[in-house]
């Protein structure tokens, strides 16, 4: 029997998905929010793109070949996988489901797409967050900053923000990020009153029966 003192004991984990579109913040935001919670996982996407300065195989993406991505595909080993920008990339489903199953919460770094095809995967267990950038011009000035893109390659991203922000109204929630610690606040919200949510408390039930007169 439940400790009346205590409440339910265990929580169910969430899969909690950031999108925006590139330059908006949702890295830096996903990793901040992993050294602030313990018990989330990344969840790390494999892609067929060439890494990038300072980018280590494993910890920020897992780089394969075109041909290592297609057996994925055909192995029914990817949660989801979409082609951006000329390039692919995917969840891989197994070290999904272990964290999972394990009780620990799953961040996901990945655009609209991606989200999609985990929400007809898994609805319950998921949380969708957009992040949208102050304005137009600021999201170009923080992808010329970058200084990793040509003029083309910034002109490129600037026309797909249009498409992924289209979107928008497919997230639970949506923030602005025109301040980074703002942000993150709302975003700590949101995890605090996901985490209380009837389904995801999972020994709610057997409280609530041993609170009950005659149950006891």
């Amino acid at each position: 029997m439940n400790d009346a003192t205590t409440g339910p004991a265990t929580t169910r984990g969430m899969m909690l998905v950031l999108s925006s579109p590139s330059g908006a913040g949702k890295t830096t935001i996903s990793r901040r929010l992993l050294a602030r919670h313990p018990d989330f996982s990344l969840s790390v996407s494999v892609t067929t793109r060439r890494p990038r300065p300072g980018e280590v195989d494993g910890r920020d993406y897992h780089f394969v070949s075109d041909g290592r991505f297609e057996a994925m595909i055909a192995g029914g080993e990817l949660l989801e996988h979409a082609t951006v920008f000329g390039n692919r990339y995917g969840t891989p489903s197994a070290p999904v489901l272990a964290a999972l199953g394990s009780g620990r919460n799953v961040l996901f770094d990945i655009d609209w797409q991606g989200a999609q095809q985990i929400a007809q995967k898994a609805n319950d267990d998921l949380v969708r967050i957009f992040i949208l950038p102050p304005s137009t011009t600021e999201l170009e000035r923080r992808l010329r900053a970058r200084a990793q893109d040509s003029d083309a390659v910034v002109a490129g991203r600037m026309a797909m923000a249009a498409s992924e922000i289209s979107h928008w109204d497919a997230y639970d929630y949506v923030l602005v990020n025109d301040d980074l610690d703002g942000c993150l606040d709302k975003i700590e919200s949101i995890i605090s009153a996901e985490r209380l949510k009837r389904h995801r408390q999972t020994g709610l039930s057997d409280f609530v029966q041993d609170l009950m007169p005659g149950d006891s």
